[in-house]
């Protein structure tokens, strides 16, 4: 499968839209028409990772964190740009997901959330654009016996989906009529003969990025030589039905289903990420009953956390003054280290990417580590 075509799939997945506006993400490096069978993913690119990535002969890698970040004036193997010159040397392509992972649903926040048992986790900050845009609605005439083909089709290709509904659609009973003229192979009737047809208008909803190819399967699954077909866009639909959807962003922040101790939580913690240590702030007894995530380093997100009064804040680290403000406003604190936060997610995104990428052999690296070693001193 070509780079371009995957990097699509990917898309679909975790749609780059979704990444902050000072994120580098999407194909960073290589050839976007070079066809690849195997891929590796990491959280982050190091030598190690590289020459990993050449045993497996995996040509693609799928990072976390992009491997380039900021604008690159020169790249030799003894600089800082050392690992961008291996890449491309080897001729081995990146593409990077980070933010854009952080904020979907299903990411990595909602997996931070889902470990600690946050009920019905809301965005805490950075939000961004509804990445899935406008939706239109198709109207087409078809033949009453021919209705549930060409449903079904316009389905399976991405229409009809409303909210946690699919399949959604409205029909109303009607009549076509129409008169072959000369030329034409109707599939129904002669030439020269009026006709008139038990036809259903068939509606059903599209997004945006589906519409041409719902409307071409359409045409192909209808029996008719040229159906009767309109399309319709529908007035400010990128957050319906539900506004809240619209909104997407940093963090995860909620009521517990069940109150926990903090023992407790580091418990799941471990199990989930493979965490050998925590960095605590605060009270490590307290019961939790309201807390909130957010994968890596999320800044100023922590001022968000105190406003609303939650008891636990999980994160991948802090700063020293950030520690502070946490501490004299009694909010707890657990520190898993940056990637540690990330890389539990990675099982998930290759089962989520083996199905698009059928016939693809996709590996989670084993030499991408967490850079500290916590020790007993």
């Amino acid at each position: 499968m070509k780079i371009k075509e995957i990097a699509e799939r990917i898309d679909e997945i975790v749609p780059l839209k979704l990444a902050q506006d000072w994120d580098n993400v999407g194909l960073l490096i290589g050839d976007p028409n070079k066809n690849v069978k195997n891929i590796l993913l990491t959280i982050d690119i190091t030598k190690e990772v590289l020459s990993e990535a050449k045993k497996q002969k995996a040509k693609l890698i799928i990072s976390y964190h992009p491997v380039i970040w900021d604008g690159l004036k020169k790249i030799t193997t003894d600089g800082p740009a050392g690992i961008v010159y291996d890449l491309i040397r080897s001729g081995t392509a990146v593409f990077s997901v980070h933010t854009a992972l952080d904020v979907v649903t299903e990411g990595v926040n909602d997996g931070l959330a889902e470990i600690i048992g946050i009920r019905d986790a809301k965005p805490i900050g950075d939000y961004v654009d509804y990445p899935a845009g406008d939706n239109y609605k198709l109207v087409v005439f078809v033949p009453t016996d021919s209705l549930a083909k060409v449903s079904n089709a316009v389905f399976a290709a991405g229409a009809g989906a409303i909210g946690n509904y699919s399949n959604c659609s409205f029909g109303t009973e009607g009549t076509g009529t129409f008169l072959p003229m000369e030329g034409a192979k109707p599939t129904i009737g002669r030439k020269n003969k009026f006709e008139k047809v038990p036809e259903i208008r068939f509606e059903t909803i599209v997004p945006a990025e589906k519409l041409d190819a719902v409307i071409e399967t359409m045409i192909k699954a209808h029996p008719y030589e040229a159906p009767a077909f309109d399309v319709f866009k529908l007035y400010n639909s990128a957050g319906w039905p539900d506004p809240d959807q619209s909104k997407f962003g940093l963090g995860r922040i909620g009521e517990l289903a069940q109150p926990l101790r903090i023992a407790q939580i580091t418990d799941r913690i471990k199990e989930t990420t493979g965490a050998k240590a925590v960095g605590l702030v605060g009270d490590e007894k307290k019961l939790v009953k309201k807390a909130a995530v957010c994968a890596g380093s999320c800044g100023k997100i922590i001022n968000s956390v105190i406003a609303a009064k939650a008891d636990l804040y999980l994160t991948g680290e802090l700063k020293h003054h950030q520690a502070l403000a946490a501490q004299e406003a009694n909010l707890t604190c657990i520190c898993l280290s940056h990637s540690v936060s990330e890389r539990f997610i990675l099982k998930k995104l290759a089962k989520q990417l083996q199905k698009p990428l059928e016939g693809m052999i996709i590996r989670i690296s084993r030499k991408d580590r967490d850079p500290f070693k916590w020790k007993k001193v």
